[in-house]
Parts: C-alpha cells; sequence; structure tokens
C-alpha cells in the first residue's frame, strides 16, 4: 500500500517508516502536523493514512480533526488512528461516520509487530479495526442506556468481539461455542440493540458500532 504518516515524535514515526517500508509498503509522506498530513493526502493520495490523535501545537485533537476531514473530503483513504491513551469522544467522533477502512489502536499495540501489520493490511483493505481497551471503554459507557442494559453476559460478550471487527467463527472460536451459537447471539443483540441484522462481516460490524457511538455520545 502507498501510506501517509502523521506523528509527532520522531523515534516513533521513523520506527513507523522503517516497520512499513520492511513490510513492503511504500510510505509516501512522514509528517509531524496536521496541515502537513492534509496536504500530503490531497497530494500523494495513498491507500492509507496513519494519524496520531494529538499533534502540534496544542497537542489536542488537531490529529483526530484532520483524521475526520479527510474521511469527509478522501472517502477513498482508509484512516487508522494512534493514541497514547483510550480517548472515548474521539472514537465515538469516527465511528458516527462509515468505519469503512477505519481503525483506532493504542499505541502500545505497535510494538506487537505482526499483529499491528496485520491490523494495517485490515483497516488498509476497507476492514475495520478497533483496540479491545476502547471497544470495552465505550460499551462501558454505552451501558447506561436501556439497549445495552438488556443484554446478556454472553451477549455482552459477542458484542465486543463483534466491535473489535471479529468474524462469527471467529468469536466461536474466542468464547468456545459453535458458530450457530455465535449466530444465535448476533440475532439477539441486533434484536435488542433494534439494529437491524441485515448483511454479514463488516456491516454488521459497523451497525453495532454506530448505535455504540450515539451510546457514548448521549453518556458524554
Amino acid at each position: 500500500m502507498r501510506i501517509v504518516i502523521a506523528e509527532d515524535a520522531v523515534l516513533l514515526r521513523a520506527g513507523l517508516v522503517r516497520l512499513l517500508t520492511d513490510a513492503g509498503h511504500e510510505v509516501t509522506a512522514a509528517v509531524d502536523t496536521a496541515p502537513a498530513l492534509l496536504d500530503a493526502v490531497t497530494t500523494d493520495r495513498p491507500d492509507l493514512a496513519i494519524v496520531d490523535v494529538r499533534m502540534p501545537p496544542t497537542f489536542t485533537d488537531e490529529g483526530v480533526r484532520a483524521a475526520v476531514l479527510i474521511r469527509a473530503q478522501h472517502p477513498g483513504v482508509a484512516v487508522l488512528v494512534l493514541s497514547q491513551y483510550v480517548e472515548e469522544r474521539y472514537a465515538a467522533d469516527l465511528i458516527t461516520s462509515n468505519t469503512a477502512g477505519l481503525g483506532y489502536l493504542l499505541k502500545d499495540r505497535v510494538v506487537e509487530v505482526d499483529e499491528f501489520l496485520d491490523d494495517v493490511a485490515r483497516v488498509g483493505a476497507g476492514g475495520t479495526v478497533f483496540d479491545p481497551e476502547v471497544v470495552a471503554q465505550i460499551l462501558a459507557r454505552s451501558r447506561r442506556t436501556d439497549g445495552i442494559d438488556t443484554l446478556s453476559p454472553r451477549e455482552l460478550q459477542v458484542l465486543q468481539l463483534m466491535a473489535e471487527g471479529h468474524s462469527n467463527s471467529a468469536v466461536g472460536a474466542e468464547l468456545h461455542i459453535t458458530e450457530s451459537s455465535v449466530e444465535k447471539h448476533v440475532s439477539a443483540v441486533f434484536s435488542k440493540l433494534g439494529v437491524p441484522a441485515e448483511g454479514t462481516g463488516n456491516r454488521r460490524v459497523l451497525a453495532v458500532l454506530r448505535y455504540l457511538s450515539e451510546a457514548a455520545g448521549r453518556g458524554r
């Protein structure tokens, strides 16, 4: 893939460039500010932008605001957001849009090289990747809503794994239950949350994530 990196920490930026280049990707630009990121995306038209949430000059939300803008202006560019900490508000802001080709990971996941490269490939191919810690905190916030409160403990487990991007077969393997049992739990989750159980794979994950983002937004 052709990738643009926006990260103000010099060592991490250089490490990402080396890691991705060694994996066979082309890093067309590695920048340290949001304006430079937007310029690079406009000029290079990469397949993927890897973006730090907090960037100069205020180190608050420059990166994530740039990510939202990229999603709006360049829908063909996948976005993988990296954050030092779990910041549910920023995750929810991104989730409210179409989450195909979108990821949100904590920076400490980068050291798990093989898994990180798999996540990069999944997002670049149009998939969805959310850090388990991010999903867990959104779920915890969302439990204040009636829909989430009606879910059983097993249904909550299934929902969290779905939100992390796992397929039904992967959910079954993780929970040590059959795929048919997973399908029943998925149907129950959609029914209780009022989400149409149409489509498979990412469409189902996206529907759940959108619901969770709305619930998280109401809990702000």
